[in-house]
């Protein structure tokens, strides 16, 4: 069942998504070579419990971490710990608050130093993708418009969509319905509605879209080894079309 927000709903999940966006703003301050993702995780940590709100990650189906930290071919899922960065990775952090009981979902692939011309095309197109993505969220469209837009615009420049995870609606649970898949053909799946919440969160890969889980149960990687990114914006259906809910407040 798709659940649609309230206006009071959605005005705390703006907060808790404004709590997200300041979080990745805050790692971004600290993302450089040698520092590890465990010291990113406390980062985070302590920033959204100084917001008043609770890493939704932590703990959640015996996750460790508080962010997912996900390194170079590792697509999502990675449990903070003591790798060290080193010039020429990125790192996708996935992060996720819990304020006054609703979630805001966001995740952002970032690069550490300085990266070659190919992922920084991943990374571009990936980004791109999910905002051509958005442009089809609109009330009355069908949610697989979104899919397909993005399913299109990374395949034409030349990369992969992962299949096996997709995005999801937000509320009270980290995930809600609908499942939210980032490819398939246009006009399918239920017409979008004012007041839904939906995390948008193409997945995509350099080489081949197949992915396996490593064996800690968590960490999914690429199974060519080639590198990955990942870019989420948790969105709110509105009347004019969508809003983010996981931005940062306009400074000035």
């Amino acid at each position: 069942m798709i659940i649609c927000k309230t206006p009071r709903e959605l005005d705390i999940m703006r907060h808790a998504g404004e709590i997200v966006a300041l979080t990745h703003q805050e790692l971004q301050k600290h993302i450089e070579p040698g520092i590890t993702t465990k010291e990113l995780d406390h980062i985070a940590d302590t920033f959204i419990r100084n917001n008043d709100a609770i890493p939704s990650f932590k703990g959640y189906n015996g996750f460790t971490g508080s962010i997912c930290a996900s390194v170079n071919d590792q697509l999502v899922h990675g449990i903070p710990g003591d790798r060290a960065l080193k010039n020429g990775d990125i790192i996708s952090i996935d992060i996720g608050a819990d304020y006054q009981g609703y979630h805001g979902d966001s995740a952002w692939t970032y690069p550490v130093g300085t990266i070659n011309e190919k992922t920084g095309k991943l990374l571009e197109v990936t980004e791109e993708s999910l905002y051509k993505g958005l442009a089809e969220a609109q009330p009355g469209a069908r949610l697989s418009n979104i899919s397909h837009a993005i399913q299109t615009y990374a395949e034409a420049h030349g990369f992969s969509i992962v299949r096996e995870y997709v995005g999801h609606g937000v509320g009270q649970s980290l995930h809600e319905d609908p499942q939210i898949p980032h490819f398939g053909p246009p006009g399918k799946g239920p017409r979008l509605k004012e007041g839904m919440v939906l995390a948008i969160e193409p997945m995509v890969n350099a080489g081949r879209r197949h992915v396996r889980t490593l064996k800690d149960n968590w960490t999914v990687v690429t199974t060519d080894g080639e590198m990955c990114a990942h870019f989420e914006h948790t969105i709110a259906i509105v009347d004019t079309g969508y809003e983010i809910l996981t931005k940062a407040p306009h400074k000035g």
